[in-house]
């Protein structure tokens, strides 16, 4: 807890078996009350390993992609009680330590959602992000920054924090299954009056970690670009979409299981 405020970490998984332990090792324990593992029907390890560090596990029962894997991770983070729950990714690209200070920020009152960004500082580049994802990271954001009327210095980082209202508030099953779903998530916080702070994180890029290819790194594009219009055309009153509409679908629950002590427990849809 931080200022009476349980924290719950997240971690949406996919073939996340050889990097887990290191990042779990680095998460905070003394102020981390949980860690939740969703699992997106790895074909490794990943829920074996999870087992054994004693994390809370749910599985899916087929592979539905990594926006429905945050739904599920934040549907049971705010089942299990959480007040704040931070996102951070199985594959050891960002610093879990850092945790700390981005709980803090909300904790303390000073912001309902923080993200952890690689461009504030020198991390992406000499972290190894490839050249054409920052350009392109640069391009999309000035982009959003625009037609959203807000700034940050990135949209496309996953690590996170959100405060518990913010998750109980936003129409999050409206959104993709998909990658886009991180960049439609931000839309909405900004759209329905949020505040957002942002803190420095170093990252990292090897073999193991995760990273999206081309051919999906252009397809997530696309989904930003159009997210981003239609955020403006909404605000407009040109159209009505769904993502921004408070009475929007909250998040539900029957397409996964939660795996307990190395066994499988009851099915909790």
């Amino acid at each position: 807890m931080l200022n009476g405020k349980k924290i719950v970490v997240v971690m949406p998984s996919y073939n996340a078996a050889l990097t887990l332990a290191r990042t779990v090792e680095e998460v905070p324990r003394d102020i981390v009350d949980e860690i939740l593992l969703v699992d997106d029907a790895s074909s490794d390890a990943t829920v074996e390993r999870a087992n054994a560090l004693g994390l809370t596990v749910f599985v899916h029962e087929k592979n539905f992609g990594y926006g429905r894997n945050q739904k599920t991770c934040y549907r049971e983070a705010l089942r299990h009680g959480a007040d704040i729950v931070v996102m951070v990714h199985p594959d050891y690209q960002y610093s879990p330590s850092l945790i700390v200070p981005m709980a803090g920020m909300i904790a303390y009152g000073e912001y309902d959602v923080v993200i952890g960004s690689r461009i504030l500082g020198k991390g992406a580049l000499e972290g190894g992000m490839p050249l054409y994802k920052y350009v392109a990271n640069r391009f999309l954001t000035l982009f959003q920054n625009i037609l959203l009327g807000f700034k940050l210095s990135e949209y496309h980082t996953g690590f996170r924090a959100f405060r518990r209202e913010v998750l109980e508030a936003l129409p999050l099953n409206e959104n993709s299954d998909g990658v886009v779903f991180d960049n439609q998530m931000l839309a909405q916080v900004v759209h329905f009056g949020f505040r957002v702070g942002e803190i420095s994180t170093p990252t990292r890029y090897f073999a193991e970690a995760s990273s999206i290819n081309f051919s999906r790194s252009v397809r997530y594009g696309l989904g930003v670009l159009a997210t981003s219009l239609q955020f403006r055309l909404h605000r407009m009153k040109l159209i009505r979409s769904r993502i921004f509409r408070l009475r929007g679908q909250k998040l539900i629950s029957n397409y996964y299981k939660e795996i307990e002590a190395g066994t499988v427990g009851e099915d909790r849809g």
